[in-house]
């Protein structure tokens, strides 16, 4: 062995000790992960069927792990444009705390074993469409989507919007026209939420060369989409109560839901913030995070109301 080589391994050998559990956490998104583990809930709780909970714990156990190895799997692939991106500079791979490979590695690892978790304790239909997630998330979303179209997040959005159906299915073994209703929402959703991120971050995302719709079709484009995603994602919110899986309070509660997301659309359609403050689309974004938790979060009161409230 070289010199050059033994300094080589000396090299990785402090990389490695350099990463603490902290940045292990970290690569799993735990943000996104928190979202995942909820709508994933949310799905159980509506699923026509007993609920177990010592089952429902680890099915929701293992839908986490699979969310935090997908979290794993795109930041080793995506580290060198998070690098040039200030909003991901600061994430542990760039940042050169965790070696690429062990990134791969931890992320495959935990995929696995959530997918077969799953499985065993639940059942194979849960656990294919968990497999089926990280799959579409890493490889159709990361590696091709995201790249290569500025539809990267509308189809994208595909594997953010599984969890529910996952759920259910953990429970059901079976999937059903309300966990897809439970789908679209989030479907419907992730394009106004990330083109509201993508109008005031679009520098970023033209230093990493990725084709957002901003810096592809234009602020304005962009802006005209935002809304009509917004008017499909009010009308979506309420289909639960049309098609009578949850109550009418809820499809109240939603509908309120659904027009203050018109409403903080059509201030970015207005072009409130064409003075460069993007005040209107920061606010969109921030709010299309609070829409998604209220809305999963009223169904989840009313499936509980239903399943104990009598």
């Amino acid at each position: 062995m070289t010199l050059v080589e033994r300094e080589h391994i000396h090299e990785d050998a402090v990389r490695l000790s350099e990463a603490t559990a902290g940045d292990f956490i970290a690569l799993l998104k735990p943000r996104v992960m928190s979202l995942v583990v909820f709508t994933a809930f949310v799905g159980m709780v509506l699923a026509p069927a007993s609920l177990n909970p010592f089952l429902a714990l680890i099915a929701i156990l293992a839908i986490a792990v699979g969310a935090g190895a997908s979290g794993a799997l795109n930041m080793w692939y995506d580290a060198d444009i998070d690098a040039v991106m200030a909003r991901t500079a600061g994430r542990p791979v760039p940042a050169g705390r965790v070696a690429p490979g062990e990134a791969l590695g931890f992320g495959l690892f935990l995929s696995a074993f959530a997918v077969m978790t799953l499985g065993l304790m639940a059942n194979w239909l849960a656990a294919s469409l968990l497999a089926f997630t990280i799959f579409f998330y890493v490889v159709v979303y990361t590696m091709w989507l995201k790249r290569s179209t500025p539809q990267n997040i509308v189809i994208g959005g595909a594997a953010g919007a599984l969890p529910p159906v996952v759920g259910w299915a953990a429970i059901t073994g079976t999937v059903s026209v309300e966990s897809l209703v439970l789908f679209l929402i989030i479907f419907l959703w992730t394009p106004p939420h990330f083109w509201a991120l993508a109008l005031f971050k679009s520098s970023d995302y033209g230093r990493a060369g990725i084709p957002m719709m901003p810096n592809v079709a234009g602020a304005a484009s962009t802006r005209r989409q935002i809304f009509v995603y917004a008017v499909l994602v009010a009308v979506s919110g309420v289909l639960p109560a049309v098609l009578g899986f949850a109550s009418l309070r809820y499809g109240v509660v939603a509908a309120a839901l659904g027009a203050a997301f018109v409403w903080y659309s059509w201030r970015v359609l207005a072009g409130r913030g064409a003075d460069g403050s993007m005040r209107p689309e920061k606010a969109l974004f921030g709010y299309s995070v609070v829409y998604l938790f209220a809305i999963f979060a009223a169904l989840l009161c009313d499936g509980l109301f239903a399943r104990f409230g009598g």
